[in-house]
Parts: structure tokens; C-alpha cells; sequence
């Protein structure tokens, strides 16, 4: 790995240096405060040139055979496994991430994307018949990307492998606040094999590397996960041009914990899955919904089970979880505790400032409010942090209007020990994805949010089929029956 290539950028199939240099910035360690390295930061004219690479390069990449897509993601898999132990190290380094959870989740779920964007190629129907019509699935063309700092592999891949695999090309652009990853990922695709202008890399800021992308009259189609101030710039940016617009964005997730639930897991097993990644995940279940008379119960056990996650250094094998990622981040979760206890909430456990011992680093203590009310803050913004807000509700239609009391739809919890019960209210939850008592993850379900959460779906089948057009070709089969296709 030669992570000095953060100050070079990855088109047509070499590293080469910035048409347009807009400039660079440290590469900080959330957890020393100290500079690790730098990034160059590319301008249009580099956008330009990447986009012009993957236009050359699409032509004969839509129409490759699927063989030789499978046999490139297959080679990209193996490498990216080879390779893991570094990459989770440089997440650590580079955003913060305990090294444990990069181990058992940063790193295998990233991967993990490129396995199922072979599972999906390896029995994709790109030909349909309907009667004499044959229904026809193409690459929809060139497509930017733009992926965030909280999971840079995850992301990366969730976009990058399905895109190749549906026989497109891509121009990347990834977080400037967490580059070292990705300029990684860049180089063993390149020892993949990946063939010239098929997947390109441009680091710069969102407002100028991102609205260039979103802009461009060759960019087919554009996907980006981020903040939904961002989603909304990159759409106004691609409008004119009519392109396709995916967008993964924020959220505030519910977690529904019915009366019947075992308390005793699922609160700690809640506080956690809030808290994962030192709450730095978009799906994070950050709201806890619990019954009234059950409130003071819920508060006792999610203050012991904050009172276990050990905050520190991240490359510390007890560490549970990290700093935040970023100095605007750290400043911005600080912000949203003092506002959390200025609108009234009750502070279970936690508050402001570092953690005990902690006098340096981007650390933030595990926080729980309860009696937070729907127009609190902390109940209707996304912190991005390790704060857990418990909020009341009456019964179980009380409940599921508490859990759609937001702009958000990105994901859900249900408790439940009927599973039918736990279904219903499923059901009628408004987000795009439901988690029943904690099942296993999994790499084929479909991700992506209502309302202003975003549109379109990322992950297995239905993220593949977000960089496919639709062609209806009418007479392409014989009108007898029984003829030959």
C-alpha cells in the first residue's frame, strides 16, 4: 500500500497529479489530534477528466461479458481480504473506529458488498419476456459517487461493486476527511486488474469535486450517502441534466420496545446498537420508545449498560468505541448535549466534556436522556454521536405515532416476543428498513430511507438494480407460441 498517493488522483488507469489543485488538507487522527498525512483536493477540471476517462471507457465495459465483471469483483474480493488487516488498521487511524468493531464490522460488512454484488451477477436475468416483449436491463451509463467518512470501506464498496458489476463505469468521490482508506481501495483495484476508465477517483470538497459530478451533462447517474443538507445541494446540482439521483441520507431511527419485550436484553443490546461506531451511523436506532410504566426500569438498565462502554483509545482491544471522527463532529455532538439538557430532558447517564482521564481526543461520554418529547433537539436531529434519547409512550398506537413523528425513514426496531405483534408494527413503521429483535445483518437487504432520508436503494438486488436502465424492445420474440426465443 503507498498511501502517498493521496496527494495523486486515480484516472484511466493511473495515478496521475491534479489538473486543477484546489489545495490540501491535514489528515487528522481523531484520537491524538496529531497529522497523519495530507490529501490533495482536485478541482473541475479534474472532475472533468475523470468523467471523459469513464465515458471512453463505458463503451466497451457495458457490453463485457459477464464472465469477465464476475472474474474482476472476484479478484477484488480476494485482494480487499488479503489486504483487511491493514485497512482496518488505517480506519482506526484515520476516523477513530475501536479497532475491534473495524475488525468485526468496518472491514468484513464492507467486503461482504462486493460478495453479494457477485451473488446478484451470477443469476441476473439482463433479458425478460413478456409475451413478443422482451424487457431489457442496460448499464445506465457513467455514474459519480460520493461516500462519506463514518464507514469509508462500507460505503465505498456498497457503490463501487454493484456499479461495476452492472457493467458501468465510475468516477469516485470519497470523503476528504477520511481519504487514506480509499486511496487503498484505489490501488488494489488497479491490481485487480480493473481496465482503464472503468473506475476513477477524484478527492476534493463536496461543494466543488461533488457539485462538478452531480453537474456533469456525461454523468448518468449519481449516488451519494451523506447528510441530507447534502443530498438536497447534490440533486439541485444534477436537476438540469435530468440524471438519476440516488441518495442515502440522514435519520433517527426508532427502536420500538413493546411491553412483552425482555427488557433485560434488548435494552443493553439497544444502547449499543445506538452507541456502534461511537454513533457515527445513519441507521443508528437513537430513539428508544418504551412504555410509561416501564420508564424508570429502561433508564436504570441503559445507564449500566452505557456505564460498560469502555471509551478510549481506539487501538485498544477493550476499547468499545472511539472518538468522533472529526473536530466538527465532536464540537457538534458537545452541542446537541447542552441542548438535550437546556430543553429539559433528564440526563441518565453522561453529559458534556470527555470521558474521565481523556484530556486530548475527539471522545464524547456515552449519553442517555429520558423524558425526551418530539420537539426536542435532540429528538428530531441527527447528533451522530454516542446519545441515546428515551422517550415515553402510552400504548401501542401511542408508539408507532412517536416512531413516525420525523422527517426521517431510514430504519427501524421492533422488541417483541410475538413475532406477529412485532410484524404489525413493522408494518406500519414509515422506513425502509425494519429489524425484528435483533436479527443477523444482512448483505441483501435492501437499504434506503422514506421522506427525507433519501430515495432509492442501496445493497443486494435492489442497490444492483438502481444502475440499470429499462428497455422495452416490442416484437423481439415471435408472437407463436412455443416458438423459439
Amino acid at each position: 500500500m503507498n498511501s502517498t498517493n493521496c496527494d495523486k488522483f486515480y484516472i484511466d488507469g493511473a495515478w496521475v497529479d491534479a489538473v486543477e489543485p484546489a489545495g490540501s488538507i491535514p489528515v487528522i487522527n481523531p484520537a491524538t489530534e496529531e497529522e497523519i498525512g495530507s490529501v490533495l483536493l482536485g478541482g473541475v477540471a479534474d472532475v472533468e477528466r475523470a468523467v471523459a476517462a469513464a465515458r471512453r471507457a463505458f463503451a466497451r465495459w457495458s457490453v463485457s461479458p459477464v464472465e469477465d465483471r464476475l472474474a474482476l469483483l472476484r479478484r477484488i474480493l480476494g485482494l480487499l481480504e488479503q489486504h483487511a488487516g491493514e485497512l482496518a488498521t488505517t480506519i482506526t487511524s484515520e476516523m477513530g473506529c475501536a479497532a475491534t468493531f473495524c475488525r468485526a464490522s468496518q472491514v468484513p460488512l464492507g467486503l461482504a458488498h462486493v460478495q453479494a454484488a457477485i451473488e446478484v451477477l451470477e443469476t441476473f436475468e439482463f433479458t425478460r419476456r413478456r409475451g413478443h416483449t422482451a424487457f431489457v436491463r442496460e448499464p445506465i451509463g457513467v455514474c459519480g459517487l460520493i461516500t462519506p467518512w463514518n464507514w469509508p470501506l462500507y460505503q465505498v464498496t456498497a457503490k463501487v461493486a454493484p456499479a461495476l458489476a452492472a457493467g458501468c463505469t465510475v468516477v469516485l468521490k470519497p470523503s476528504e476527511l477520511s481519504p487514506i482508506s480509499s486511496v487503498m481501495i484505489a490501488e488494489l483495484l488497479h491490481e485487480a486488474g480493473v481496465p482503464a476508465g472503468v473506475f476513477n477517483m477524484v478527492m476534493g470538497s463536496g461543494p466543488v469535486v461533488g457539485t462538478a459530478l452531480a453537474s456533469h451533462p456525461e454523468v448518468d447517474m449519481v449516488s451519494i450517502t451523506g447528510s441530507t443538507r447534502a443530498g438536497v445541494l447534490v440533486a439541485e446540482a444534477a436537476a438540469p441534466t435530468v440524471k438519476r439521483v440516488t441518495q442515502e441520507l440522514g435519520g433517527k431511527s426508532p427502536n420500538v420496545l413493546l411491553d412483552d419485550a425482555d427488557f433485560e436484553r434488548v435494552v443493553p443490546l439497544g444502547v449499543l446498537a445506538g452507541m456502534r461506531n461511537g454513533g457515527q451511523s445513519c441507521s443508528a436506532p437513537t430513539r428508544m420508545l418504551v412504555p410509561a410504566s416501564r420508564l424508570a426500569e429502561v433508564e436504570a438498565l441503559a445507564a449500566a449498560a452505557a456505564a460498560n462502554i469502555i471509551v478510549g483509545d481506539p487501538t485498544a482491544e477493550t476499547t468499545v468505541i472511539g472518538p468522533s471522527a472529526n473536530r466538527p463532529q465532536y464540537e457538534k455532538v458537545q452541542a446537541m448535549i447542552a441542548s438535550g439538557i437546556a430543553e429539559g430532558a433528564k440526563l441518565v447517564c453522561g453529559g458534556p466534556g470527555r470521558p474521565d482521564g481523556l484530556d486530548r481526543g475527539f471522545f464524547s461520554r456515552p449519553t442517555v436522556f429520558s423524558g425526551v418529547t418530539s420537539d426536542m433537539r435532540i429528538a428530531r436531529e441527527e447528533i451522530f454521536g454516542p446519545v441515546l434519547c428515551i422517550m415515553a409512550y402510552e400504548d401501542e398506537a401511542d408508539a408507532v405515532r412517536i416512531a413516525n413523528d420525523t422527517v426521517y425513514g431510514l430504519s427501524a426496531h421492533v422488541q417483541s416476543a410475538d413475532l406477529e405483534r412485532a410484524r404489525r408494527v413493522a408494518r406500519q413503521i414509515r422506513s425502509g428498513q425494519v429489524h425484528l429483535n435483533h436479527p443477523d445483518w444482512d448483505r441483501h437487504a435492501s437499504f434506503g430511507g422514506y421522506k427525507q432520508s433519501g430515495n432509492g436503494r442501496e445493497y443486494g438486488l435492489h442497490g444492483f438494480e438502481e444502475y440499470l436502465e429499462i428497455k422495452s424492445i416490442l416484437g423481439y420474440f415471435p408472437d407463436t407460441e412455443g416458438s423459439e426465443a
